[in-house]
């Protein structure tokens, strides 16, 4: 089994195109939208893995769900119509390594868990509706498998009981900010929980999964440090499912990861010094060490005999006057007229 890490050792955000259930329970749409996530720019497509008993209780697949949305007489039905073989998944991933792009799924219960181990998946994500399911992400976590965690519904202990306990087998993962509202209201999704996720866990990798609408926020949390941005992709935000409305269509996904990647150079590296750029514009208005009067030639330099200006030639900087006052000169000079280092002994 292949351990890479696919968002480790790399500038580049990691960007996963969340298909989940948009394809309808249809596999040619499944098919249409993986190949949208890799026309478009994303690193990955993932979908939603459930075995259904495993996941919800008699009552709660029985119960009516009368939705708009819905593609069932009660939830049950209506999630059965949504839920991809086995067998489907097998060619959703062979047809994904066929165009280049990475394939995986989250894991929603402990057998569809399994499966994706079986189906040897880059990385398993856990899903915020699983946050707060210790024991499924305690088995996810003995795998040794990359894992992906979103934290949306969770208190801050929660969050931390997740890094201990995944922490006990590696630190091959990472935790998603993630407000689980369709869509997110801008009001809750505060960002500035990217910081404490950094400040409080800087040992694994923070992302962002957004539900906003727009590409913006999601940007902005790259800003912050996010590595991993995940976003819901649906062919048309008009389709039934109440997921299509906070998806991104393929246009809006081309648009996030456009505004990604020139955000990424416009970041750069923590290293101020004077860019190669910006040398036309010092050469005509960068300030140099002028003399304030005229000098003979042995005397020393104090404060009061230099003036910053913008000068020719092109004498010392002035931001070397520190290093300049105290200096014998080696010459005489006039007033007015640029501090060149071969005036210096």
């Amino acid at each position: 089994m292949d351990l890479s890490i696919p968002w480790k050792n790399t500038e580049r955000t990691f960007i996963i195109a969340e298909i989940g259930q948009n394809h309808q329970g249809d596999i040619n749409i499944a098919k249409q939208l993986i190949k949208a996530a890799k026309e478009f720019g994303a690193d990955c497509a993932k979908f939603q893995k459930t075995n259904l008993q495993e996941k919800f209780n008699i009552a709660a697949l029985k119960r009516p769900y009368p939705s708009i949305h819905s593609f069932g007489k009660t939830y049950g039905e209506h999630k059965a119509r949504l839920e991809f073989t086995e067998n489907n998944f097998k060619d959703l991933q062979n047809y994904a390594r066929e165009i280049g792009i990475l394939f995986t799924a989250s894991a929603m219960d402990s057998k569809s868990l399994s499966f994706l181990v079986e189906l040897d998946v880059p990385f398993i994500k856990i899903g915020s509706g699983d946050a707060n399911n210790f024991s499924l992400i305690e088995k996810a976590a003995e795998t040794n498998i990359p894992l992906i965690i979103s934290t949306g519904m969770q208190s801050f202990a929660t969050v931390k009981e997740i890094y201990h306990i995944v922490s006990k087998y590696h630190k091959n993962f990472a935790l998603l900010h993630c407000i689980s509202a369709y869509p997110a209201p801008l009001e809750d999704i505060n960002l500035n929980v990217i910081n404490l996720f950094k400040s409080e866990f800087p040992d694994i990798t923070i992302g962002y999964s957004g539900h906003e609408l727009g590409t913006h926020i999601s940007t902005a949390a790259v800003a912050l440090g996010c590595k991993i941005i995940e976003r819901h992709l649906t062919l048309d935000k008009k389709q039934k499912g109440s997921d299509h409305a906070c998806s991104l269509e393929p246009e809006e996904l081309q648009e996030l990861v456009s505004n990604i990647r020139t955000l990424e150079i416009a970041m750069g590296k923590p290293t101020k010094a004077m860019r190669f750029s910006e040398e036309l514009c010092y050469e005509k208005l960068g300030k140099s060490l002028v003399y304030a009067k005229p000098l003979k030639e042995g005397y020393k330099l104090g404060f009061n005999d230099l003036i910053t200006k913008v000068a020719e030639p092109k004498g010392i900087d002035g931001s070397e006057i520190r290093k300049i006052v105290g200096k014998i000169l080696a010459k005489d000079v006039l007033e007015d007229e640029s501090v060149l280092k071969e005036h210096l002994l």
